[in-house]
This record gives C-alpha cells, structure tokens and sequence, in this order.
C-alpha cells in the first residue's frame, strides 16, 4: 500500500553486504538525486537514487549516506544526513523524516541534519585510506546534465585532493542485481498489482476506446491497490503503432481487427514489474495474428527455461535468436534464399526482431547488472521476443519477470494470462 513500510531488516542487511566488499579503512558516500524543474517554478515527481533506497529505504531529497566500517569512532560507522525540516515547510512541502522516524525506517542509529554535514565528513574523511562514491554507471545512461552525485564528487575532489578515490558503482551493481526474499517479495506484489490491471483492461478493451483510456485504466487500478507506474511509460499501441518499440504517445483509436500491444507494470516500493502483452482490440485474434502470437510464444517459453543458473546473456539472446529465425521461416517472413545471403552484422531475422531479449529489473525497470557475468540464484530477468511486421500493421511483444533460482527459475508473473484461448476467453465473458 501507499502507507506499506519494508522492514528495516533490508535495509539493514543491504548496508552489511555493502560494508563487507569494501577496502579496509574505507568510507562509502551515497548522495541523493536533485529535484527536478518543469518550467516555472514547477517540479518534477521526485525519484530517490536507487543506490541510496536500497541502502536506506529513504526517498527524502537531499540525503546523503556516509558508511565507515572502521571509523575509530563506533558511532560514526553509519550517518544519514537528513534535511532538517520546519513548520514552513511542513505547511509548503509536507512532512519530512524527523530523527526518530528515519532512525525506524533505516536502523541507522546517527541521524544528523544536513547542515553539520561538513564539520563531520571532515571528521570522518581525515581517518579514511579509501572514499568510495556513487555515480550512474549504467551503459544505457545518457546524462546530459550534471547530477548532485557528480557535483559532489567535484566538490570533495577540490576539498580533498589526495584522497585516494574509488568507484562505488561495481560494487553495489553486483550487490543489487541479486534480490533478497523481502526484494522479490515486494517484486511480487507489484506483479500482482500489474497482473490486476490486465485483467481490468482485458474486459475493458473494444473497438473504439482510445489508447489513452486504456492507460488510464492501468494507472487506476495500479494507484487503488497500492502502487504507482513502473518508471517508464506505459506502451499501449494499437495496430501499426505495435511495430513502434518506444510508442508512448497512446494517442490513437483502437480499431476492430488491430492487435494492441501493452508494455506496462506496476511499482510497488520503488520494485518494478515490467509486463508486455499483446490483445485483439475485438476479443479474437486473427488467424494471422494467431499464428503470429503463436510464434513469439513459442519463443518465449524457449527463452524462459534457458533463464537459469549459469547462463551468460549472449548465450541466451543467440539462442532466442536462431528460435526466432526458425519461426519466422514457417510464418514465411523469410526464406533461406534471405539467410544465405544476410549480412552477419544486420541478419535477415532483425527486419522483424530488431531488440535484446532480456534486462536486470529490480528498483530501476532497466535495472544494474553485468551481461557478462554468469546468471546467479537472486537475479530477475525479463524475458521479452517480439515480432513487428510493420507492412501488416502487426506487432507482437510478450513479457514476463524471471527469478533465477539455484534450481531452475521462477516466473513472477505466471499468474498473468498469456494463452491465446484465456485472453479471448475473458475478453468475450460478461
């Protein structure tokens, strides 16, 4: 629910984890994002940084973390700097963590206000061999304007230049792809929440709802059970707009005889689900869009049992690769003439499935993780094959959420439907 407080104990843990893979007489520094404008005097949404939640549980603009295991002062081992708050503010912005409630909320015991931040780091920074700081390192990142985190790495640069520096970021990347049961607990229960609103949508969806009411219909049922949007918005594309893989405009009339392909999830507790399916706007499918749905399917359900303990992600996508080749010759979209003489840089297959495969989900929808790193027990994948025949005006795209588990894989979101005859089965019942 909104009011839904995780226990502290993850938090807690998570800090420990943390705290063991750092150096001897090392200090970790985790700052939180910057309020975002609009125009005006207008603000974005906050969104917390992700490290910070996930060591802290707190999404209060400008926090900043300091961890020192070894600080010769026990005290000092965890301090959370926190905004100290006014009646003002509490009238203008609302209520913010008193020292109590963040001490509840985090297990950390040191609560200081933000403006004795500099007379203690200083303190703190003197006994430390090693700064670790955070920064968003993630590949896919395009950061175009300077964050908090990088102007406090500037800052504490200038300050304190002959501090030996460290990269916190392949640490807690490693630490965060694999979740805990409390992790893959609250994952769960955005799964449901997602799982919820399809159903909603499944009997809402006809000819002539525009997109947007679809996607209203989502963002309702998320909201009443307890949840918000996944961080991405949601893909509700219907007909030809399904071969456009970031369409977020949903701005388009459902027509009779088009599929609709939704990309969308729930959060639930900054976890993300991340849900793709694909429905007749009428309540049945074509006997080519069947055929198709069936190939990705097929597909699909390939993909998943290969998502397991050990396996390298170029492995799976090379193998999600040559099923699709395969189903694309029976749906006769290529012929072998076209495979023979592809180019190996851009195959043939890539005309209709041009995307990865899979991604890390966690508390970022595209989550942190190495590719290159073998798949370990903890870790949730995405599972997504698409199929976009853009001069058919057909787009197909089915997701579910993959737990690797130390024995096979679990799926989050088995309860969702996803056979042909169970989502034309509900679609058609009153």
């Amino acid at each position: 629910m909104k009011t839904y407080v995780v226990d502290r104990k993850l938090y807690i843990e998570n800090r420990k984890k943390l705290a063991k893979n750092l150096k001897p007489g090392s200090m970790a520094v985790v700052v939180a994002n910057d309020m975002m404008p609009t125009n005006s005097d207008g603000l974005m949404k906050y969104r917390p940084n992700s490290d910070l939640f996930w060591l802290t549980g707190v999404e209060q603009e400008e926090s900043i973390l300091v961890l020192f295991p070894d600080a010769p002062d026990p005290n000092l081992k965890e301090v959370l700097f926190l905004r100290e708050t006014s009646e003002l503010i509490a009238i203008w912005e609302g209520k913010k963590l008193s020292k109590e409630e963040a001490k509840e909320r985090t297990g950390i015991l040191n609560i200081v206000w933000l403006s004795d931040f500099n007379k203690i780091f200083r303190n703190l920074i003197t006994d430390a061999d090693y700064v670790y700081i955070n920064s968003n390192e993630h590949k896919r990142a395009v950061i175009e304007v300077e964050t908090r985190a990088a102007r406090f790495i500037k800052w504490c640069k200038e300050q304190y230049p002959l501090h030996n520096y460290q990269r916190l970021s392949p640490i807690i990347n490693r630490l965060r792809a694999v979740k805990s049961k409390e992790e893959l607990d609250l994952m769960q229960k955005a799964c449901d929440i997602t799982e919820k609103a399809f159903r909603r949508v499944l009997k809402f969806v006809k000819p002539g709802v525009m997109e947007y009411e679809v996607e209203a219909e989502f963002i309702h049922e998320y909201i009443r059970n307890g949840g918000d949007n996944a961080d991405y918005s949601p893909i509700i594309a219907s007909g030809r707009s399904s071969c456009v893989l970031h369409y977020v405009e949903n701005n388009k009339e459902c027509r009779d005889g088009d599929v609709l392909l939704i990309d969308t999830g729930a959060s639930f507790r900054y976890y993300n689900a991340d849900m793709s399916r694909t429905i007749p706007v009428n309540g049945k499918f074509t006997k080519r869009q069947k055929a198709v749905y069936t190939a990705v399917l097929n597909v699909m359900k390939s993909s998943i049992s290969s998502v397991v303990k050990g396996t390298v992600w170029k492995d799976l996508q090379r193998e999600t690769e040559e099923n699709m080749e395969r189903e694309l010759l029976k749906l006769k979209l290529l012929k072998m003439s076209d495979i023979k003489k592809q180019d190996p840089n851009w195959p043939a297959f890539k005309k209709y499935f041009m995307h990865g495969v899979s991604h890390f989900l966690g508390i970022d929808v595209h989550d942190v993780g190495y590719f290159h790193e073998p798949f370990k027990p903890g870790m949730v994948f995405t599972v997504e094959p698409g199929i976009y025949i853009l001069e058919e005006g057909i787009g197909i795209r089915l997701e579910n959420n993959i737990v690797v588990k130390e024995k096979g894989n679990f799926d989050l979101m088995k309860n969702i439907p996803l056979e042909i005859e169970e989502i034309e089965e509900i679609m058609n019942s009153k």
